[in-house]
């Protein structure tokens, strides 16, 4: 296989200056051995099986949700769907049974950690001060993180004065769940309406909004994430000029022309795609480049240019300003192939 590339503007990035994403493809390569950690389909499937074995879903509902995973290309909206038919009609989530079938699906986690190459690596980022969020209900990034001696702190956006501190960097080993933990009893939470208290407080929504414009977010193992209704109530719909931003995504390249057309969707919102291979199994490997890249000291042939940095005179123009502006990097390292940090 010929040596990996990396995008330029991405490995010189500061850790400091990073916000890790982490998707459902982290917890499926860290823990193959359980489905539901997988796919949203998978996760949903696993549910369903729980419900039916605990008899907390009536067979016809267990049926129906089956053909509508077969059949919706939206799972978030079928996940959403089983958390209401699982909590009381009143409306509100909890208590509900959503809870006891994830707890079911997910027993005994720490034994399933089979691949920890990518829980290794973002700890890594995490201890030079990478910010990390999550769309997964699991903890397995927590739990590997105490293994190895981390204070390791799972965040939920209900808890405001921890979310603040967290948003301003106080809590380095913090991995906030925008979707809430699998084993807090006070509800899953998979639309906006949800989290009616966070998306309307005006203080809670500046420093999340401010993250997404002065971090470059890091799309680990995000398939559904800019679907996610939640994330965009949070970021996407709501900061302006996206396309001034710089944020990246790595993906499985299967497909040439689906590629290259989600490069081009994903510019609109700031995002770079980037390809770590055309098999999963090379993700693991991809993120521990990438991650030892970002991590270590540049040396002299990291001011090479290679095929796969593309840029413009304008962002020499941003570099050249923001040195300006802070004065404290010295000029001579400003080169064509430099990108600017987020402003």
């Amino acid at each position: 296989m010929s040596k990996q590339k990396f995008l330029k503007s991405l490995i010189r990035k500061q850790p400091r200056d990073l916000l890790l994403v982490i998707g459902t493809g982290v917890s499926a390569a860290v823990a193959p051995g359980i489905p539901a950690l997988c796919s949203w389909r998978s996760c949903i499937e696993a549910v369903l099986g729980a419900a039916e074995q605990l008899e907390v879903l009536h067979p016809g509902d267990v049926a129906e949700f089956r053909k509508k995973v077969m059949k919706e290309r939206d799972l978030l909206v079928v996940a959403h769907d089983l958390i209401r038919k699982m909590s009381p009609r009143t409306g509100d989530t909890k208590p509900n049974f959503f809870q006891d079938c994830l707890m079911e699906v997910f027993d005994n986690l720490e034994q399933h950690i089979q691949n920890p190459v990518v829980l290794q690596s973002i700890l890594r980022l995490m201890e030079r001060g990478t910010m990390v969020l999550t769309t997964n209900y699991d903890n397995l990034l927590e739990i590997f993180g105490q293994q190895q001696g981390k204070p390791m702190e799972s965040l939920d956006l209900k808890d405001k004065d921890k979310v603040l501190q967290w948003a301003r960097g106080h809590i380095k080993y913090g991995v906030l769940h925008i979707h809430g933990l699998y084993t807090d009893p006070c509800g899953m939470v998979l639309d906006p309406s949800g989290y009616k208290d966070v998306t309307q407080d005006p203080e809670v929504m500046e420093v999340l909004q401010n993250l997404y414009r002065t971090k470059s977010f890091l799309f680990l193992g995000c398939g559904e994430t800019l679907r996610d209704q939640i994330f965009q109530a949070l970021f996407l719909y709501t900061v302006k000029n996206k396309v001034d931003l710089e944020h990246y995504m790595l993906v499985l390249k299967e497909n040439e022309d689906h590629f290259f057309k989600l490069q081009a969707d994903m510019l609109l919102h700031g995002i770079k795609v980037v390809s770590y291979g055309d098999c999963f199994q090379q993700f693991p490997e991809y993120v521990q480049d990438l991650t030892a890249q970002i991590c270590k000291e540049k040396s002299p042939d990291a001011d090479q240019v290679d095929s796969t940095t593309l840029l413009g005179t304008s962002c020499v123009d941003c570099a050249k300003r923001k040195l300006g502006e802070s004065g404290t990097d010295s000029p001579k390292r400003v080169k064509q192939s430099d990108m600017p940090t987020l402003e």
